[in-house]
């Protein structure tokens, strides 16, 4: 019997160039089966991690490492009205390089509940980066991850140059990268001027525990408040699979030991990237994980076991980091 994984990627192989982009479009993004969250969800959710991917309308860059079928922003507001979220912050995902295009046509859809997080490069003019800032972007990334980059060099050169870029610019740098990583960047994350946001727990493993290397570095940092760590996407960390429970002491050693600092994200809408086979090619159509929406975001109640540390975790923090008006 063959999977829809399988099914998507045969379909995409057989498909030329235009017709892939309609393909994709027509596939969309399903919510499916969504268990109970299991507690109040407080008002004025901010989900600070999402993506939008809309090949219809703007194609993928040629030099993209993995193909994903279409989630726009129909797709996301139908997620966001099922777990009660009302802001977003839309991330820019690598398959688009740095032609921010289609993040900034989902910030104008989504109007002043959105904020986003571009991608640029030392090319960019300041110009370019105030157009950016002025369609809704507050915050840039720096992707190490995609790409396996774990080298320590090429990490100090990517924060170096994207402060350079920014030119005294008030936005966020966020920062996509293993933990081994991040704690050797510690220092220069500290004196450099920017807010920054580390994506995906810091990628700590869930099966080392609080007490792996590493942890007790990203907590300084978020202590300093000079770092902020989004408890997003449980699978990035877990071998467990869902239920994701060896994130729980993760997650909670962090929202206990820096409660202001930290941020919630759901990843949506999963890309594929923790399965993906080391023989896969680039333009092969990779379908999302299939997660329970419901059954992740009742983790929140794991990692922030009260009510107040919940409303930090889920509005206040990123209300305030992301400029979002206090309700």
């Amino acid at each position: 019997m063959v999977n829809r994984r399988q099914w998507l990627v045969a379909s995409g192989a057989a498909l030329g160039a235009t017709s892939l982009m309609g393909f994709q479009k027509v596939m969309g993004k399903e919510l499916g089966h969504m268990s109970p969250i299991g507690f109040k969800v407080p008002p004025n959710v901010v989900d600070s991690h999402c993506h939008i991917f809309d090949p219809a309308k703007f194609p993928y860059s040629p030099k993209r490492r993995y193909t994903p079928p279409s989630a726009t922003v129909e797709d996301l507001r139908r997620f966001h009205a099922a777990i009660h979220a009302r802001r977003t912050v839309c991330v820019q995902p690598s398959v688009y390089g740095t032609d921010n295009a289609c993040l900034l046509d989902a910030l104008k859809q989504l109007g002043a509940d959105a904020r986003g997080v571009a991608v640029i490069d030392k090319r960019f003019s300041g110009q370019q980066i105030d157009d950016l800032m002025g369609g809704g972007v507050v915050g840039v990334r720096i992707n190490l991850e995609v790409g396996r980059d774990r080298n320590f060099d090429s990490a100090i050169t990517r924060l170096e140059e994207t402060v350079q870029t920014l030119d005294g610019r008030n936005l966020i740098i966020q920062i996509y990268a293993a933990l081994p990583i991040l704690a050797e960047l510690a220092r220069r994350i500290q004196v450099q001027p920017h807010p920054v946001v580390i994506d995906h727990f810091g990628l700590a493993k869930g099966a080392d525990g609080p007490e792996q290397e590493g942890m007790s570095s990203l907590i300084g940092l978020m202590q300093s408040r000079k770092v902020f760590v989004k408890l997003s996407g449980p699978y990035q960390i877990s071998l467990l699979g869902p239920g994701y429970a060896d994130t729980i002491a993760i997650g909670r050693t962090l929202v206990l030991g820096a409660p202001d600092q930290v941020i919630w994200g759901s990843d949506w809408p999963h890309t594929g990237g923790s399965e993906r086979p080391a023989n896969a090619k680039p333009t092969d159509i990779e379908a999302f994980r299939e997660e329970d929406e419901g059954r992740n975001f009742a983790l929140v109640n794991n990692w922030a076991p009260d009510k107040d540390l919940r409303q930090k975790l889920l509005v206040d923090n990123a209300t305030k980091l992301f400029g979002f008006t206090a309700v």
